[in-house]
């Protein structure tokens, strides 16, 4: 038997390679949006990839099925509620995939999505028994998926009480756990764990989620834990339901003159170099994030202008490619990025912003003093709660756009998260959105409590 799985750190998406390498086929489940993995795998085992497989018509990346389909001529196979508008064969309840001595059969479990389907393996060679359940978004390791993103929050909780229950809890303790996605994701909770796998006997005893035995207990557990939804999520689960996509468009090279033109006309740019790297020389009105950070993908979608083209500055060649293609894993499109990077921008006497960049000990005695900068925490809410700066105004990072006129013009901002990433990137949103005096405080309020900086914990205020 082959069955190998495949992780996409960057949004915490993991998928597989099931098949049977003596009979030389194999299937692909949940592919991610960069097929090559499969290819190398298929290659490197001897086996073809003949059919996919899909867990439910996913809303935090688009699926790679098309360009599988294309470059493999394999099957599509999802169940029949998914409303699946590409070629493919429906699947239901009890629909069992033969691949040589190994055996995928569909397990229906509502609850995400009304279509989702889990997956149980069987491998003859090992007496036919089943041994492994890939849950996709149903059963995570350390939680359960949650049930707000397709049917009404209540709706869907109360079916995934019943899949797990009912289904999956049924299987026998020594089955292993193989989930759609890791710690990371958007489509799990706060106790969605880094682990890659797990066993039905180890979630029964030890994941939360599952130790709610009243269905109206867990419903409301359900719907009281939900964070923000994943980004773009309608344009996502629209492409991935709708007609094949093999590519988004082959991103251009584009010289210093041809992004001004772009910029001018409306283009976002996304820098995907360090913060620092940032903070001390950009174009005007970039956005920062590093490409070299898991959730870039993510976070970009979060805080990029809707319908905007993207055009990419990376750190070297080639890193420019890999940043549309995580892009592109969200469904984004991007124009070109700049070649030769900002080392090109410069050498032809373009323009640039900075961004000032102090540390939390530079903070202390900055608010203590004349013309005291207004504390700004882009954290999630209950990490504020949790602990933050006293005084410190707080929005998260991806809803700064829309909550723009909460903030003062008339002073210093300076932005603060965990460790300087969301607010470097926070500090970029500002300043393209006219804020001349920002400040990006590198590492975050961890280090300013180390540092001797007073904390508290309490309610989020409103920003005035």
């Amino acid at each position: 038997m082959l069955f190998r799985q495949i992780i996409h750190e960057d949004l915490g998406c993991a998928s597989y390679l099931v098949g049977d390498r003596e009979a030389g086929v194999a299937a692909v489940v949940d592919p991610q949006w960069d097929v090559e993995p499969y290819h190398r795998l298929a290659r490197l085992h001897g086996v073809r990839i003949e059919h996919v497989l899909e867990t439910h018509n996913h809303a935090d990346h688009v699926s790679g099925h098309g360009r599988l389909a294309r470059t493999t001529g394999a099957t599509i196979h999802v169940h029949e509620l998914a409303e699946a508008q590409y070629v493919h064969e429906p699947l239901s309840d009890g629909w069992v995939l033969e691949l040589g001595e190994v055996s995928v059969e569909a397990i229906h479990t509502p609850g995400h999505r009304p279509e989702h389907t889990a997956f149980l393996l069987r491998d003859g060679g090992r007496g036919g028994a089943p041994w492994a359940l890939l849950s996709g978004d149903s059963l995570f390791i350390g939680d359960v998926a949650r049930p707000d993103l397709a049917v009404e929050p209540r709706e869907g909780a109360t079916e995934m009480f019943r899949s797990l229950h009912e289904r999956l809890l049924a299987l026998d303790d020594e089955v292993e756990v193989w989930p759609g996605h890791l710690g990371g994701s958007l489509c799990g909770g706060s106790g969605l764990d880094l682990k890659t796998s797990s066993t039905i006997g180890f979630e029964r005893r030890h994941n939360r989620a599952l130790g709610f035995a009243d269905l109206d207990e867990f419903v409301t557990d359900s719907l009281g834990s939900l964070g923000d939804k994943p980004p773009n999520l309608e344009r996502i689960v629209s492409i991935n339901q709708g007609p094949l996509v093999e590519h988004f468009g082959t991103p251009q090279a584009l010289t210093p003159h041809q992004v001004e033109e772009a910029v001018a006309a409306g283009a976002c740019v996304i820098d995907g170099r360090s913060n620092e790297e940032f903070d001390e020389s950009h174009i005007a009105g970039a956005l920062s994030t590093s490409a070299y950070d898991t959730g870039f993908a993510t976070k970009v979608s979060r805080v990029a202008p809707d319908g905007t083209e993207i055009i990419v500055v990376a750190a070297s060649d080639g890193d420019e490619r890999r940043a549309a293609e995580l892009l592109a894993s969200v469904g984004m499109r991007v124009r070109g990025f700049l070649e030769g990077g900002m080392t090109a921008w410069r050498t032809d006497g373009r323009p640039v912003q900075r961004i000032e960049l102090i540390d939390p000990s530079e903070l202390m005695q900055r608010v203590e003093g004349p013309k005291a900068p207004v504390v700004l925490d882009v954290r999630a809410a209950s990490e504020y709660e949790a602990e933050h700066i006293p005084g410190s105004l707080h929005i998260p990072y991806g809803d700064l756009s829309r909550r723009i006129e909460e903030l003062p013009r008339d002073r210093r901002i300076a932005t603060i998260c965990r460790g300087g990433k969301r607010s470097g990137l926070a500090a970029s949103i500002l300043q393209r959105e006219g804020f001349d005096d920002v400040i990006h405080v590198g590492r975050g309020v961890g280090a300013w409590r180390q540092a001797g900086g007073p904390v508290e914990s309490g309610s989020v205020p409103s920003a005035a």
